[in-house]
């Protein structure tokens, strides 16, 4: 799913990429740069679909994303459901800052934002750190 029209929106195009393939310590400071990216819950999605093994992905380091899948194994489409997951939330936040929208504003998601997991996945990867422990179901 990853694209260049993605890549070229990415924070990380204007750092060395050897910045987010570092080791030990290093690692948070890479993740760092992920945090705010507009386009790091695809990034994750494709270094997760695609079992990238090495560097900093969307804010996760290998070690974290190698936990996540073995917690998930339930998951097929990583890209599907961390873009769902993001649209709800992106939908809920829009609600919560019309005035007088609440819980009786909420519209229920579409058939295709259903989450396919045991469950579902409060996520909004893009500003959640660190991303293993908001993806626990």
């Amino acid at each position: 799913m990853w694209n260049e029209k993605m890549a070229a929106r990415a924070k990380c195009r204007e750092i060395d990429p050897d910045a987010l393939f570092v080791q030990g310590a290093a690692q948070n400071r890479a993740k760092l740069i992920c945090r705010g990216c507009p386009v790091r819950t695809q990034c994750l999605a494709e270094a997760l679909d695609s079992r990238i093994e090495f560097g900093v992905w969307g804010g996760m380091t290998e070690r974290e994303r190698r936990a996540l899948l073995r917690r998930r194994k339930d998951v097929v489409n990583w890209y599907e459901l961390l873009t769902s997951a993001e649209r709800r939330y992106e939908a809920e936040q829009a609600r919560q800052d019309v005035p007088g929208a609440g819980a009786a504003g909420a519209v229920p998601p579409a058939e295709s934002e259903t989450v396919p997991a045991s469950g579902t996945v409060p996520v909004h990867v893009r500003d959640t750190v660190p991303v293993p422990s908001v993806l626990r179901v």
